[in-house]
């Protein structure tokens, strides 16, 4: 129309002008000739827009507050329409609902309903450019959820591992039967780095390390163990799964191809109301269970075809396929990767060395007493030190075990007295719960609840007065007994002057005024 009208201001407007506008767009020459009319007569250039109903700020709060739920904000709006005498201002349902699904995205309606989690399903992510082996690794924790017994109980082990993004190989692995810490993030990147048995072929230095915001891969040790290479750490920010897609993937991927198929697989299908655990005695042990993600692990890298990989290749013929060189670490520099060092200087004596008041002895210091050394151990493990010279650069001396180990008896006795003392707390807590908080009766009108147990005066004045014979802090009488003197040789804190007070320089006035009576208090006491 803007072409249409510019012809027609200069007065070249033709009929076959209009006709070529008409079959580009599919209509009748006499609609465009209507349109030039309009254009005159108007000055539009488009079609008129129609006044409708669209979605305020005040409506997408409502929508957040009712959870999308667009009959319940309707009919709030309706209740304060007519509360405010002008039931008309308020659009039909329906127009509502045509309005929320015109103006709001599919992906807005259903974070509304579902939150952030529920609205990402209907981003667009886009894919990073192909890099090659090595160029990024990522790392994250996952929960196995798989019960195995362990000493006796059922536990749900971890698993920390980091995947080479470009081949999709699974370099390092490490499994904790709980939470993990900095020590599984640093054994997974020293299995990752080794590629000597039984470790490779895959490995060396990753140009840099992708993980999300979690407090074991951004520790200190962490840091100094992967700066020591000069390796960056790549901190993405937290709740945002898809900036690392590959090890998410990975998370997937291995409870449906092998987990979901273990006993006691805590996610199985089970028919209502016959949820049973599986006892301790059928499941998996743990090392039986290490053994196998293990054993899935080499399988993921050696047989299985991923679809990102190009030519459905395996990740280890995609790793063995990529030109880029490997930066290898000598196995010498790798023997005390992630060891720390509290900084302080020991010496060896004739019980061995004291750390963490503890005796560490080994072979070979016979004859080294009276040597000052350093120690340098691993991340939540206390069974075995690495001792070392104080020169510049330190010499390794070799490694210290601890010197009394308790026995598996022992250990599993200790087990049971700590059960049975936190079982203990626990039912204390639980009682005093049970005491402190109130119920009511269920209501069916608006009306002040009653309590469901009624207690008479004279049972609460027993129970206080219980309560405060057992409390010693209010037993307690401080002047019952009054302090003694302090020892002659002790310092006696200097008087506090009184600032309002004149000050007196005579001496004569300064001395201390004659009792009429004769008498002075004694010492001591509190006149």
């Amino acid at each position: 129309m803007a072409r249409l009208m510019a012809l027609d201001s200069r007065g070249e407007l033709a009929t076959e002008h209009a006709r070529a506008v008409a079959g580009s767009l599919g209509v009748s020459l006499r609609t465009v000739w209507n349109w030039v009319a309009v254009a005159r007569r108007e000055g539009r250039l488009s079609a008129r827009t129609p006044s409708r109903a669209g979605v305020t700020p005040d409506v997408r709060v409502r929508l957040a507050v009712w959870g999308g739920n667009v009959s319940a904000v309707h009919r709030e709006l309706l209740a304060e329409a007519a509360a405010a005498g002008e039931p008309g201002t308020v659009p039909s349902l329906r127009t509502l609902q045509r309005a929320v699904r015109r103006d709001l995205s599919a992906g807005e309606r259903a974070g509304l309903k579902g939150g952030e989690a529920a609205r990402r399903r209907y981003d667009v992510y886009g894919k990073r450019p192909p890099t090659h082996r090595n160029a990024c690794w990522e790392g994250d924790h996952k929960r196995i959820p798989v019960r195995v017994a362990l000493d006796g109980a059922a536990v749900c082990p971890w698993v920390t591992w980091f995947i080479d993004v470009a081949s999709k190989v699974i370099v390092g692995v490490a499994v904790t039967p709980h939470q993990p810490a900095r020590d599984a993030v640093l054994a997974a990147l020293r299995s990752g780095i080794s590629r000597a048995a039984p470790y490779g072929p895959f490995g060396g230095l990753p140009g840099r390390v992708r993980v999300d915001r979690g407090k074991d891969f951004l520790s200190g040790a962490v840091a100094r163990a992967l700066g020591g290479f000069a390796v960056p750490v790549e901190d993405l920010p937290a709740y945002k799964p898809y900036r690392k897609g590959t090890v998410e993937a990975l998370h997937g991927a291995v409870e449906q191809m092998l987990l979901v198929c273990l006993p006691g697989y805590i996610r199985r299908a089970r028919p209502a109301q016959a949820y049973q655990p599986d006892p301790v005695e059928d499941l998996l042990s743990y090392p039986d269970f290490v053994q196998a993600l293990l054993d899935w692990v080499a399988w993921w890298n050696t047989g299985h075809h991923p679809a990102g990989l190009p030519g459905g290749m395996t990740p280890h013929e995609a790793w063995e396929a990529d030109p880029a060189p490997i930066e290898d670490v000598p196995e010498e520099q790798l023997a005390f990767f992630a060891l720390e060092d509290d900084g302080r200087v020991r010496k060896i004596t004739t019980n061995g060395v004291a750390w963490r008041r503890r005796a560490y002895i080994a072979p070979w210091m016979a004859g080294l007493a009276g040597t000052k050394v350093r120690l340098r151990f691993l991340p939540h493990f206390d069974g075995k030190i690495e001792v070392f010279t104080t020169d510049t650069p330190a010499r390794h001396l070799g490694s210290a075990y601890l010197a009394e180990t308790a026995t598996p008896a022992q250990r599993h006795a200790l087990s049971e007295v700590r059960e049975s003392k936190a079982r203990a707390l626990k039912a204390d807590l639980k009682a005093a719960e049970k005491l402190r908080r109130t119920r009511y009766t269920a209501t069916t009108t608006p009306a002040a609840p009653h309590p469901r147990r009624s207690v008479t005066a004279q049972q609460a004045q027993e129970e206080i007065s219980r309560a405060r014979a057992m409390d010693l802090a209010a037993r307690a009488l401080p002047d019952l007994i009054p302090p003694r003197e302090p020892p002659p040789g002790w310092a006696r804190p200097r008087p506090r002057p009184d600032i309002t007070a004149p000050v007196v320089t005579d001496p004569a006035v300064t001395a201390p005024p004659e009792d009429p009576t004769g008498t002075r208090p004694a010492p001591g006491s509190k006149e």
